[in-house]
């Protein structure tokens, strides 16, 4: 079994929402856990679980869903994003090893790019390159064309499958296998955009912070807030407790503190050891943002 996390850039209508998740729902043995947008990150994030046929099917059902329903060359948001089908990684769960899901990352990455003339990259685990394992700097090479724009790949970046050149209306995508992540954003209480990105500099480990933590800093419009929006790689080195005290930390020298918290997609049991929803502020937490919860429901 897999876990499987597609994030699309569309998070602003709920009919198409609605039809991405019903083309995941569509394909028996793939079983959709959860999904979640946000109109500020035009976004949204889908949960599954299943083998990797089901999981394959149930996939490529939903780039057919997004070629019908979301044109990338018009899309608009603060998330960094390369495609319409932005990122699809494979999570290795029960029975499952990592190359099991390098296997299964290639295997929909081939027929994605052969059935739409998609460019797909590859990335973590499933990356053929130790440079094109961080989706950031995949997402950086690709992005130089702008959305919607064909162009060929710079720097000797090709596809790892499909052509140079971005689709028109579903731009490129990226498909790896990787860890259990955690999406964890923190709202401030705050509308400068300026301190979200002070504080996003000062904690990530690319710029000497906490191991394994990636974060941004972006704007939300309703209300108007900033947001340090955070993945956590590997929860056992930096976890939620200590992710929420260093943007709380430096918050608090530039005058400011986080007004509460969410997760996008689901958390393993493991990563609320030690701490709580409360302690957190965890807006809209319950069993169900659990990921062994559903497993459980599933056995």
């Amino acid at each position: 079994m897999f876990e499987c996390v597609p994030n699309v850039s569309e998070g602003r209508d709920p009919a198409v929402v609605e039809a991405l998740a019903a083309s995941l729902r569509s394909v028996r043995g793939a079983h959709l856990l959860d999904h979640s947008s946000d109109a500020d990150h035009n976004r949204s994030v889908f949960t599954l679980v299943g083998g990797p046929g089901a999981l394959r099917q149930a996939l490529v059902a939903l780039y057919d869903s997004a070629l019908e329903h979301v044109d990338f060359s018009r899309h608009e948001g603060v998330h960094p994003c390369i495609g319409a089908v932005d990122v699809v990684p494979f999570v290795p769960l029960e029975g499952a090893t990592m190359s099991d899901a390098v296997t299964a990352a290639r295997q929909l990455g081939e027929e994605v790019a052969r059935r739409h003339e998609l460019p797909v990259w590859l990335y973590e685990e499933a990356a053929g390159h130790p440079a094109r394992r961080d989706l950031a700097r995949v997402r950086a090479e690709i992005r130089q064309g702008g959305p919607g724009r064909s162009r060929p790949a710079v720097g000797g970046w090709s596809p790892d499958f499909g052509p140079a050149g971005l689709h028109p209306t579903l731009g490129a995508t990226v498909v790896g296998a990787r860890g259990l992540l955690i999406a964890f954003n923190a709202v401030l209480e705050t509308d400068d955009l300026r301190i979200a990105r002070r504080i996003a500099r000062s904690i990530r480990e690319s710029n000497g912070g906490l191991p394994s933590l990636k974060a941004i800093g972006v704007a939300l419009t309703g209300p108007a807030r900033a947001q340090v929006s955070m993945n956590l790689t590997n929860f056992r080195q930096t976890s939620l407790a200590r992710a929420y005290e260093a943007v709380n930390s430096v918050a608090g020298g530039l005058g400011t503190s986080i007004r509460e918290t969410e997760l996008v997609g689901l958390v393993p049991e493991a990563a609320l050891e030690g701490t709580s929803p409360e302690a957190l502020k965890l807006r809209e937490f319950g069993p169900g943002r659990i990921l062994e919860y559903h497993l459980r429901r599933l056995a």
